[in-house]
C-alpha cells in the first residue's frame, strides 16, 4: 500500500496589506473551494492538515465538512515567512526575488523571515510526522505555492522555481509515497 498526500495550493485571495495569517479568500477563490470538494470528495480521504493561514485553511473547509471531519491546523504547514512581521507582501515587491530565493536558499528578504532552506525544513519535518502518522492513508494538506514546492523539491529536485510559476490558485498535486520515498505525482484537474 502507499501513502497519498493531496496537496491542495488555496483558492484565489485578494493581497491587502496587513497580516499574511489572516487574508481570506475572494469571492473566485469560494467559488475555487467548492471546486476543490468536488474533486477531492470521492477520494476516500481520511484526514485533513493544514497551514494555519485563513486562506488555506478555508479552502479545504467544505470538504472537511462533507466528510464530517476537522481540518488539523499544523503552524509548520504555513506559508513562507516573508517578513519578520509576517505583513503580506505584494507580488511587485516579491516576484522580483523568487529567482535569487532559489539560485540561494539561504538568501532572506531585508526585512527578515525565512529563507527557503529555513521554511523547507520546518515544513518538511512536519509532512513527514504526517506520513509516519498516517501510514497507508489519504491525506489532504491545505497549503501554499512556495511552502508546496519546497517540501515537493526536498523528495524530487524537478520542482522548483519553473514550477512553482506554472501552478495555479487552486491547484491539487497528489503525490504517492511509499514510506518517505516520493513514488508519483499527478496534477488533478479541477472540475469546472
Amino acid at each position: 500500500m502507499a501513502t497519498v498526500i493531496y496537496m491542495v495550493r488555496h483558492g484565489e485571495s485578494i493581497k491587502t496589506s496587513g497580516n499574511e495569517r489572516s487574508r481570506g479568500l475572494s469571492a473566485l477563490g469560494e467559488k475555487d473551494a467548492r471546486r476543490v470538494t468536488e474533486r477531492l470528495r470521492k477520494e476516500g480521504i481520511h484526514t485533513l492538515y493544514s497551514s494555519p493561514y485563513i486562506r488555506a485553511v478555508d479552502t479545504i473547509a467544505g470538504l472537511a465538512e462533507e466528510l464530517g471531519q476537522e481540518v488539523r491546523i499544523v503552524e509548520d504547514l504555513k506559508e513562507r515567512c516573508w517578513s519578520d512581521d509576517d505583513r503580506t507582501l505584494p507580488d511587485h515587491e516579491l516576484y522580483p526575488y523568487l529567482e535569487q530565493m532559489f539560485a540561494e536558499p539561504d538568501f532572506v528578504l531585508s526585512g527578515g523571515g525565512e529563507s527557503n532552506n529555513d521554511c523547507k525544513t520546518r515544513a518538511v519535518q512536519a509532512l513527514k510526522k504526517i506520513l509516519h502518522q498516517h501510514k497507508d492513508e489519504k491525506i489532504v494538506i491545505g497549503t501554499h505555492g512556495m511552502v508546496m514546492t519546497l517540501m515537493m523539491n526536498h523528495f524530487a529536485g524537478e520542482y522548483g522555481l519553473d514550477f512553482l510559476l506554472q501552478t495555479s490558485k487552486p491547484d491539487i498535486y497528489r503525490m504517492e509515497f511509499t514510506g518517505e520515498k516520493l513514488v508519483q505525482v499527478e496534477r488533478l484537474l479541477l472540475i469546472e
